[in-house]
Parts: C-alpha cells; sequence; structure tokens
C-alpha cells in the first residue's frame, strides 16, 4: 500500500521538481521555494554534493505535505542511503534490477530511466510501476502514446524537455507525471531563489489550465 500511496500522491500533484543543487544548503533553498510555488514532490538529485543530508533535512523539518524523493540514483548502495534518510521514491537516469530490488525491499517506488520499449519492459518485469522516459526532449511527447498502443497499462513519466510551452503535450498524450528541471532555477541570481517559486507558481497554474479544457 505504501507504494501506491506515493505514487497515487505524486500523480495527483503530476509535476516533479527535479533539483540539481550547488550544496545541500542551495538544494534546501531550491526545494522549500518550489514548494512554497505548489510543487509538492521533490526530487533531490545524487549530482548534488550532499544530496543525503538536503534529503533528510527537508524530510526532517520541511512540510510534512512534502514528498521527498532522491534522483540521479545509479547503484543500489545509494538508492540505501537515500531510503535510509527519507527518500520516499528513487529515480535514475537509467534502469538498474539491483536498485528495483532495494526499492522493493523498503516498498519504496522506483522510477527507473527508459528509453526503448525493450528496456521498459525490463523495467515492468523488475517491479517498476512507472518509467521515468529519459531523456524526454529526445523521445517526445509521441512517444508515450506509440508505448501506450501496444502497452496500455505501462505509466511514464517524461524528464528533460519538459517546458511551459509542450506541458500540454505531454498531458495529452497521457503522461503519469512530468519531471522539471532546469526550468526552475533559470532566474536564481546572487542567492535570490524568489524566482524559484514563481516559476514553480506558473508551471501549477499552466497545468490547472490544460487539465481544465
Amino acid at each position: 500500500m505504501q507504494k501506491h500511496e506515493i505514487l497515487s500522491e505524486m500523480h495527483k500533484g503530476y509535476l516533479v521538481a527535479v533539483i540539481r543543487g550547488k550544496n545541500k544548503e542551495d538544494a534546501v533553498e531550491i526545494a522549500k521555494q518550489t514548494f512554497q510555488g505548489g510543487i509538492r514532490s521533490l526530487e533531490i538529485t545524487f549530482s548534488t554534493p550532499g544530496a543525503e543530508d538536503a534529503i533528510a533535512e527537508l524530510v526532517q523539518t520541511g512540510d510534512p505535505n512534502m514528498i521527498v524523493g532522491a534522483g540521479t540514483v545509479l547503484d543500489a548502495e545509494t538508492a540505501r542511503i537515500a531510503i535510509m534518510k527519507g527518500a520516499r521514491y528513487v529515480v535514475s537516469p537509467h534502469f538498474n534490477s539491483k536498485i528495483a530490488t532495494v526499492c522493493n525491499r523498503y516498498a519504496i517506488p522506483y522510477l527507473p530511466g527508459c528509453a526503448s520499449v525493450t528496456e521498459i519492459m525490463q523495467a515492468l518485469e523488475s517491479g517498476a510501476d512507472v518509467i521515468k522516459l529519459f531523456p524526454g526532449s529526445l523521445l517526445g511527447p509521441g512517444f508515450i502514446k506509440d508505448v501506450k498502443g501496444p502497452i496500455p497499462h505501462v505509466e511514464l513519466m517524461p524528464s528533460g524537455g519538459v517546458s511551459i510551452d509542450n506541458i500540454d503535450k505531454w498531458v495529452i498524450n497521457g503522461a503519469f507525471a512530468v519531471g522539471i528541471g532546469s526550468a526552475l532555477t533559470k532566474g536564481v541570481t546572487n542567492g535570490d531563489y524568489s524566482s524559484v517559486q514563481k516559476v514553480a507558481r506558473q508551471f501549477v497554474e499552466k497545468l490547472a489550465s490544460v487539465k481544465a479544457e
């Protein structure tokens, strides 16, 4: 039930912020501003120095409605560290069966990055409930519709290439959720993170208008 509840909340929020900080403090501030802007799912990437400490701080002192996860998880050891620090889901840029085993052991959703139907099927067979489409910018929104033809039950979340201008196409083609990365932090200057909250809110408002159509 735990996996189902977490994924259900991620699907309901739909927007997943992919946060790459310069350090722990940077990641935590970006995450908090993103949450204030209305995005609940916060994926702290392990390309961030001190990522595990950022996850722990957000879990322990952040808003309880935050859905804090770990991204750029390259191996099973890192997955276990993230889970022990409180990560509620694990995302990687590739599929790794050992990461899947660790996540299944702790009933934590694993969203592996896949770019082909063969990889998607391997991930599904390992117990992955949602597949991260990566790189989304290369595959494009139409890829989801194409895959769902022969595999209608698969749930796909693009990461990379999702923008304010094309989010409607991902929604229409049946994405489970969408990952938003660098777009959130483009306006950050000299320690002023207020732009992050503004951009997050723009994504939330755009999504609402798309779903209302």
